[in-house]
């Protein structure tokens, strides 16, 4: 594997980094929170706040994944900021937040938050295209040690027979998501309105 300058892993030709939800919190976000070793080290950490969605490093095209520390919107508040620092553009959440369930143990293990991204300022922002699932902990303790979230951040593809306002409604999975996997994450494949929210816990 190599590490590109924006300290994002190139994964070798052939293979793909397709982790499931349960991977992402136990393998990875958990490990990050306890400062243990992350497997393959390839989910860097970044401010994203700094960004928009389009500048992350990576590449435009397919699923991004980032650590990202939860930002409190105020000193002795719970809000987390959604807003870029640019002002250019802000996230906002979309739907409930879905419990992330452990295979062995059939207890809820953490929770995954989808945000749609906004250009402009609150409360007239437009809709844009790119969504990101915001991944953290269920054990809140354990959570707050570091206010570490795994995200992941990709660009919706556009269906004309899909009512985009009908995103404030429902979950945003994913385009192309493959079923859980056994073993490894990587497999080879043949050739609120003011960019702020009250966190759930």
């Amino acid at each position: 594997m190599e590490r590109s300058s924006s300290t994002v892993v190139r994964l070798p030709p052939g293979f793909r980094f397709h982790p499931t939800d349960e991977e992402l919190v136990a393998q990875y976000l958990k490990r990050k929170v306890l400062s243990y070793p992350v497997p393959a080290g390839i989910i860097p950490e970044i401010d994203f706040l700094r960004h928009n969605p389009a500048d992350l490093p990576g590449g435009s095209e397919g699923e991004r994944y980032f650590f990202n520390q939860r930002e409190a919107k105020y000193h002795n508040g719970s809000r987390s900021n959604r807003a870029t620092r640019s002002g250019s553009g802000y996230w906002k959440a979309s739907g409930k937040d879905k419990p992330i369930i452990g295979s062995r143990s059939n207890q809820i293990i953490g929770f995954k938050k989808t945000l749609v991204f906004y250009q402009g300022k609150p409360p007239r922002g437009t809709r844009t295209d790119w969504i990101m699932h915001e991944y953290r902990l269920a054990n809140d303790s354990m959570a707050m040690l570091t206010n570490w979230v795994l995200c992941r951040i990709f660009k919706k593809k556009r269906n004309s027979r899909v009512d985009m306002e009908f995103m404030d409604h429902a979950e945003i999975e994913r385009p192309g998501t493959p079923p859980p996997l056994s073993e490894s994450s990587c497999v080879t494949e043949n050739s609120d309105d003011n960019g702020e929210e009250v966190s759930s816990q």
